[in-house]
């Protein structure tokens, strides 16, 4: 059973920056691709940024520019830097892990977003 625990999430006025973290329970290496998706209220789940073991990513055209994506290998981390908040990207994030068929979650972390 593969955890994924995120942290970093919080309250930033907009305009503002917060790094999200999500720590492995093994080595990220193992995984095909890492993301991290978010979900406000009455919305559905949606992919924010992801990163490929080869170390490519993509991002959702809302972020783009705003937000990154990055890996600690040595630390089986993967982290998600949010500069430029705005309000509409309120919501909860969670992390997921990808190993081929099979997919693993975060429980998710709460990022507000005042204006």
């Amino acid at each position: 059973q593969v955890q994924l625990e995120e942290s970093g999430g919080g309250l930033v006025q907009a305009g503002g920056s917060l790094r999200l973290s999500c720590a492995a329970s093994r080595a990220i290496f193992s995984f095909n691709a890492m993301g991290w998706y978010r979900q406000a209220p009455g919305q559905e789940r949606e992919l924010v940024a992801r990163v490929t073991r080869s170390g490519t990513t993509n991002y959702a055209d809302s972020v783009k520019g705003r937000f990154t994506i990055s890996k600690d290998i040595a630390k089986n981390t993967v982290y998600l830097q949010m500069n430029s908040l705005k309000p509409e990207d309120a919501a909860v994030y969670y992390c997921k892990g990808e190993m081929g068929a099979l997919s693993s979650w975060g429980q998710g972390t709460q990022v507000t977003v005042s204006s």
